[in-house]
């Protein structure tokens, strides 16, 4: 039995990379792809595969039936990631540098038009255009035939070829670098780097819940705003990037469960011009969001 593990174990690792980009193209959370890919070991090891012929292509099938079910979960609680609680930034999860090649490889503005599709969309195009999965296969993870697959693959290349344009990929990369930037003044609690980021005029608005009293939060000037961001600084630590409704910002999510979002508006310059701090649960509940590694 020791050796059978130990067997399968090796053949899994050796397809574990694939798996792993399989689920985050389908789910654009790093942390949600390593959940399915757990998943996928795990009904593994409970499978009879006596008589798998195509380990590698089996293991696809499971990942992506996983994937499937997480995303149409998803969609139904209209919550992201997918789960009772968020995924912890405090614990990312495999090695932070094949993550960002991971991520880069797929690119933000790309993951930003796959999250307008429906789960089913997604995944026949994902499998069909980026791994040349054979319709008769995408069909049967969607419980499909071949052709309706097919005509999903093609209803979300049509979305995918239609946007969005390289400015728009131009300027999601520069809001990364923004919120990057500013994630890390933060936390490194320097009030100067703060400022530095900062417009001059740079306002910062907040919900009730936000501030704490119940009474909308506003702070305007570079000098104010980055003091509330100092005073914030053990917030930043636990804080990760996230798409919000397709824009870059960040979110704090302590023990896995979200409670503040961060909406950060700039000049092409690089220079903060707003931050929106959105606390309010009902809002929260409403904003579709995607983690993304730093």
């Amino acid at each position: 039995m020791t050796d059978d593990t130990d067997w399968l174990a090796a053949a899994f690792e050796q397809h574990r990379d694939h798996l792993r980009g399989v689920a985050y193209r389908l789910l654009g959370s790093m942390s949600d792809a390593e959940d399915a890919v757990q998943d996928t070991w795990l009904r593994l090891t409970g499978a009879d595969t006596s008589e798998v012929e195509n380990l590698g292509g089996w293991l696809t099938t499971v990942v992506a039936r996983v994937s499937l079910n997480m995303l149409r979960s998803r969609r139904h609680r209209q919550e992201e990631p997918v789960g009772d609680t968020w995924p912890s930034a405090a614990s990312p999860a495999g090695d932070p540098a094949e993550e960002a090649v991971l991520a880069d490889s797929v690119g933000l503005a790309l993951l930003v038009v796959l999250d307008t599709l429906t789960p089913s969309e997604r995944l026949a195009f994902v499998l069909h255009d980026m791994f040349a999965m054979p319709f008769d296969e995408v069909g049967a993870v969607l419980g499909r035939s071949p052709e309706a697959a097919r005509q999903l693959a093609s209803r979300a290349r049509r979305r995918v070829r239609g946007a969005p344009s390289p400015d728009r990929a131009a300027d999601l990369a520069r809001q990364r670098e923004v919120a990057t930037a500013f994630l890390a003044a933060a936390r490194g609690g320097d009030l100067s780097d703060l400022v530095a980021l900062l417009d001059e005029d740079v306002a910062l608005t907040g919900d009730g819940t936000a501030s704490g009293s119940g009474r909308p939060l506003e702070l305007h000037g570079a000098a104010k705003v980055a003091r509330g961001a100092h005073s914030a600084a053990s917030r930043a630590e636990n804080s990760q990037l996230a798409l919000v409704d397709g824009e870059v910002g960040i979110v704090w999510a302590p023990e896995g469960h979200l409670r503040v979002v961060l909406r950060l508006t700039s000049r092409p310059d690089h220079k903060i011009t707003a931050i929106e701090v959105i606390a309010d649960p009902d809002r929260l509940n409403h904003l579709h969001l995607a983690l993304l590694p730093e």
